[in-house]
């Protein structure tokens, strides 16, 4: 955990992406240096279908951003988060 973007390696979003959520990970997503990652954790994010459509709520993080890990599950299992944990370690190895 860090306290600024710039910082960061990864953005992990662990639920629900509403408007106004998409505009500030998108704002902390462009704040980011590269080699960069996304995952999104839970069915929430992950899938965007646990809340329907409403105008408040975009949906899957996809739709905002490119992930590159979906740890399904809600909540994720601790097992499911350790196995991607280490492949987003080994992505940003070979991206770097």
């Amino acid at each position: 955990f860090v306290a600024s973007p710039r910082h960061a390696d990864m953005i992990m979003v662990t639920g629900v992406v509403t408007r106004n959520l998409a505009q500030a990970v998108r704002m902390t997503y462009e704040a980011m240096e590269e080699p960069k990652l996304v995952m999104a954790c839970g069915a929430c994010a992950a899938g965007g279908k646990t809340y329907g459509s409403t105008y408040a709520i975009v949906g899957a993080l996809d739709k905002v951003l490119p992930v590159d890990i979906a740890v399904p599950g809600c909540p994720p299992r601790p097992s499911a988060m350790l196995i991607a944990l280490t492949a987003a370690a080994d992505l940003l190895k070979k991206r770097l």
